[in-house]
């Protein structure tokens, strides 16, 4: 295979995608996030821990606004054509999200304008795109009325060259993420090999896991077994006044993958939730009755005495449903507390040693301009998926023989 095929991240968040396809052997040219906190994540782990990047001279190292980015370094970002081998990320979801309220005027939809505008200027040989699944249903304030902003995406693809673009359903769980969660996914190259990239992300997958010791489905226990409170505290290192886990043994083979430290440590971003006795009782009760893995809501919250809109619990023998950037959505599916950061990213196959940066939570306004690290979670590709996508992107594109 070729080796260092380059790639630009485009709403890079804290770095999902890029350590997925670190995983994969690609050479990272630039990373592109305009939220500082997101950016410092993705910076620590990505730039100064691993040197994953091949950062140019004449772009900072620092957080971007795409907008802004295309206003002042266009010149420089059109001398890359024919150098850039693959353009990765995808806009923010939240506009198109189902989980949440869709906004049709959100201002981050068109966002994907600009994400279309420096493709345009570079020209890499192959695009992925990732997005939420609300992205392929129709908004009726669209420029073009009637069709979704996945069908404009790959019309401005096919206009742009890229004549193979091509978008599918994808459920990571299919890829040995631990939870259930579709995203639509395209992938576009100049040279009419998208086809051939879905086939080989698809085909051996089990094969690609099992090298790995990871087996094809994962539940929530083989990915969180050892990060149970009950295996002992220590105080915080990065939160005075709070508790972080000590982990048991590693048990199972997506444990082992994701945590190469055999040794009982504390991982970062475990603290506990400090839960009031009120609260730990609501959660105990949802424990001992509640259905697991199914969202409990309306008139159903009162039997429980939650206050909370919605919750939901987990359940430690199946994939668990989307991880979303909310702490308190999900109830532990053992121990009445909700999840700690450590947690959800195990559930979204971050690798132990990535540490995140930034506050654990905000509210009120704040969350409008801040990203937490619940936040940074949730919003993040898995990188158990980003890495077979990349080794299937690496497989096409240095044109490996290979039965299709």
């Amino acid at each position: 295979m070729t080796a260092n095929l380059k790639y630009i991240d485009l709403f890079a968040g804290c770095g999902g995608l890029s350590t997925g396809l670190h995983q994969a052997g690609w050479q990272g040219l630039f990373a592109v996030e305009k939220n500082i906190s997101a950016f410092t994540t993705l910076k620590a782990n990505l730039v100064d821990k691993k040197k994953h990047f091949d950062w140019p001279e004449w772009l900072p190292q620092t957080n971007w606004d795409i907008k802004e980015l295309l206003q002042q370094k266009a010149d420089k970002l059109a001398k890359l054509k024919g150098t850039v081998d693959l353009v990765v990320g995808g806009p923010p979801c939240q506009g198109f999200s189902t989980a949440g309220m869709r906004r049709e005027g959100d201002e981050r939809n068109n966002l994907v304008h600009s994400y279309l505008s420096l493709v345009e200027l570079v020209q890499p040989r192959a695009i992925l795109f990732e997005n939420v699944r609300g992205f392929t249903m129709k908004f009726k304030a669209n420029a073009q009325e009637g069709l979704a902003y996945s069908q404009l995406v790959i019309q401005k693809l096919q206009e742009l060259g890229y004549k193979d673009a091509k978008g599918e359903l994808i459920d990571m769980s299919d890829y040995g993420v631990p939870q259930r969660r579709q995203r639509y996914i395209v992938i576009a190259t100049l040279e009419n090999l998208a086809e051939a990239a879905f086939k080989a992300l698809k085909r051996g997958r089990a094969a690609h896991l099992l090298k790995r010791g990871i087996p094809r489905k994962n539940d929530v226990k083989s990915a969180l077994s050892d990060l149970l409170r009950s295996h002992g505290c220590t105080p915080c290192p990065d939160s005075k006044g709070f508790q972080s886990g000590v982990t048991s043994r590693r048990r199972t083979g997506l444990q082992k993958h994701l945590r190469s430290d055999e040794t009982l440590h504390t991982p970062d971003s475990h603290r506990f939730v400090n839960h009031t006795k009120d609260v730990a009782a609501v959660f105990s009760k949802l424990l001992a009755s509640a259905p697991r893995n199914r969202c409990i809501l309306g008139e159903e919250r009162e039997e429980f005495g939650l206050k909370k809109r919605s919750v939901t619990v987990l359940d430690g023998d199946r994939s668990a449903p989307t991880v979303t950037t909310i702490p308190d959505d999900f109830v532990h599916y053992s121990e009445p507390r909700v999840m700690t950061v450590r947690e959800c990213a195990r559930l979204q196959t971050f690798p132990d040693w990535f540490e995140f940066k930034g506050p654990y939570t905000t509210g009120g306004k704040q969350r409008l301009l801040q990203t937490p690290r619940y936040t940074q979670v949730g919003n993040a590709v898995p990188p158990l998926f980003a890495e077979k996508a990349g080794l299937a992107l690496k497989e096409i594109l240095s044109h490996v023989e290979c039965s299709i």
